[in-house]
């Protein structure tokens, strides 16, 4: 199988490249990024001369070279997007630029070569639970809402992509998934920004009450679980995905803060964000009954696991933080 992935050089992205080529050394990919300031070749290091892996620099709305890049793959899993809610709500414009006209370029290569399509997406497209009903959470059936610029966005292009298959045939599938985390994801993010922080001797940024909740996800899972979807899933179908590990920002932070050996006093509490949604939880029983996947990564271990990369990969993110890691772009596209 070849497979094309876009963002790939991204947090999720280039782990769900290297999970594929360890998993499946017969299979390629071809991994075409635009290179923002979240995309980052250093995050690819170990496979860049693997000889089934290749890279192109592209925006995902340029229709041509899309085109050329995606004529001989068999599969394109999209997962380029703007990510980050606090960037939304400075700039929606950029987020509507990409997530929602950059996803629709992808439907029109898809639908004219005939390709199949899995649209990565998140939770946050169904807008927020209240902390009291801990008995709801988000199903393939839960009503869009989305709260935030972002996940307004990424609602947008949840609906076009199954438009493009009611109304042209293309081959798709969708998950939505929880809050990922994990090596090698921008520190702009909450977990390594808090892990980061405390390696500097920095405070820890907590919003509001620190009582919003999230469910959190190891990005290997969430891999597993795009891969189940490709290899086992029904074409047309949406696939929640979560983690089992709910956890409020405050005892996300005291987690992190105990595994690192300090205290509250390194908590410093912020103004909350506008829209700043309440709870989010999903279901995930739709993929595990019928496609058997399941998380396998416990969360107080997969954050210990996390904050040990951190750790060990100090030049990664401190390059990454300052913007260096353009120099490693250079250095590797002019070889």
């Amino acid at each position: 199988m070849k497979i094309l992935v876009t963002g790939g050089a991204g947090f999720i992205g280039a782990n769900f490249i290297r999970y594929i080529l360890n998993k499946y050394p017969h299979y390629s990919v071809v991994n075409y990024d635009k290179l923002t300031y979240a995309g980052n070749l250093e995050n690819l290091k170990e496979i860049e001369n693997h000889p089934n892996y290749k890279f192109v620099k592209g925006d995902i709305l340029n229709l041509e070279l899309l085109e050329h890049v995606a004529a001989d793959v068999d599969i394109i899993v999209h997962f380029a997007a703007e990510s980050h809610v606090d960037r939304s709500v400075l700039d929606p414009g950029s987020f509507v630029r990409t997530n929602v006209l950059g996803t629709q370029t992808i439907l029109e290569v898809a639908k004219k070569l005939g390709k199949r399509l899995h649209h990565v997406s998140t939770d946050e497209v169904f807008g927020s639970l209240p902390l009291e009903e801990k008995d709801r959470a988000f199903s393939e059936t839960t009503p869009y809402d989305p709260k935030s610029p972002y996940s307004a966005s990424k609602a947008s292009s949840d609906h076009l992509v199954r438009a493009y298959f009611h109304t042209f045939g293309v081959p798709i599938t969708i998950s939505n998934c929880s809050n990922n985390y994990g090596p090698y994801q921008f520190p702009e993010k909450v977990i390594p920004l808090f892990i980061t922080n405390l390696i500097e001797g920095k405070k820890v940024p907590l919003y509001g009450d620190g009582l919003n909740v999230r469910d959190w996800i190891h990005v290997e899972d969430h891999c597993a679980a795009i891969d189940a979807i490709i290899q086992k899933g029904k074409i047309g179908e949406t696939y929640t995905v979560g983690g089992n590990a709910e956890r409020s920002n405050y005892e996300l932070t005291m987690t992190i803060l105990k595994e690192m050996g300090f205290g509250t006093e390194m908590i410093e509490y912020v103004k909350d964000r506008p829209g700043h949604d309440r709870r989010y939880a999903i279901h995930s029983y739709k993929i595990k009954s019928e496609l058997g996947w399941e998380p396998l990564i416990d969360f107080e271990q997969g954050i210990r696991n996390t904050i040990q990369w951190y750790v060990n990969n100090e030049e990664w993110w401190r390059r990454v933080k300052s913007g260096a890691y353009q120099e490693y772009y250079d250095k590797w596209y002019n070889r």
